[in-house]
Parts: C-alpha cells; structure tokens; sequence
C-alpha cells in the first residue's frame, strides 16, 4: 500500500517561503511522476506542479515562485518563494500506480498579508 506523507507547512508572511516535503513509502515501485495540488476554503482542488513527460510543470498561479525538485527516491520538495495571502490552502502530493491514484493527508501553508 502506497503511503504519502507531506510536511513542511506553517505559517509565513506574505513574501516569505516555505519549502514542503512530500515522501513516498510502502511499495518497491520509484516514481517518476507525482503531482502537487492545493485546497483553500471554499474552493475546489487545483494542481499546482505535475512532474511528468511533456507536462509544464507549473501552474499559472505558481509559475516563477515555487520550484519542484526530487530530493531522493520517491522524495520531492516544493519550495516556495514571495509567498502571497492567496496561496494559503491544504497541500498535498499525490501519485498514480497501476492506475490507482494515491494522496498524503495534506499539510496546511498559511500565509499572513
């Protein structure tokens, strides 16, 4: 059973950073894709980072100050710069096996204006 756990978030001014860790455990299998998506209140999940072939990997909304970056197998970090009061949401990592998709429990970034 695939298992991932996301960490790193807290609570940062607008401009700060935060750098989100997420792990992936419980299978022999080494990802090469895996996705970042948040949740804020009120709104519906939106991806953020897609690592895959052929993919931009930034969203929009992102695009120039969050950074992925594969630290070890089947561990990645986000960093993320020049944070704004938008980008608080619920973070998470998720990644695809034999077609079954699999999500950490999140980690909270709040970001005070």
């Amino acid at each position: 059973q695939v298992q991932l756990v996301e960490s790193g978030g807290g609570l940062v001014q607008a401009g700060g950073s935060l750098r989100l860790s997420c792990v992936a455990s419980g299978t022999t299998f080494t990802f090469d894709d895996m996705e970042w998506h948040r949740q804020a209140p009120g709104k519906q999940r939106e991806r953020i980072v897609a690592i895959a072939r052929g993919v931009d990997p930034y969203a929009d909304s992102v695009k120039g100050r969050f950074t992925v970056s594969k630290a070890a197998r089947n561990t990645w970090y986000l960093q993320m710069d020049s944070l704004k009061p938008e980008d608080t949401a619920v973070y998470y990592c998720t990644v695809r096996l034999f077609g079954e998709d699999y999500w950490g429990q999140g980690t909270q970034v709040t970001v005070s204006s």
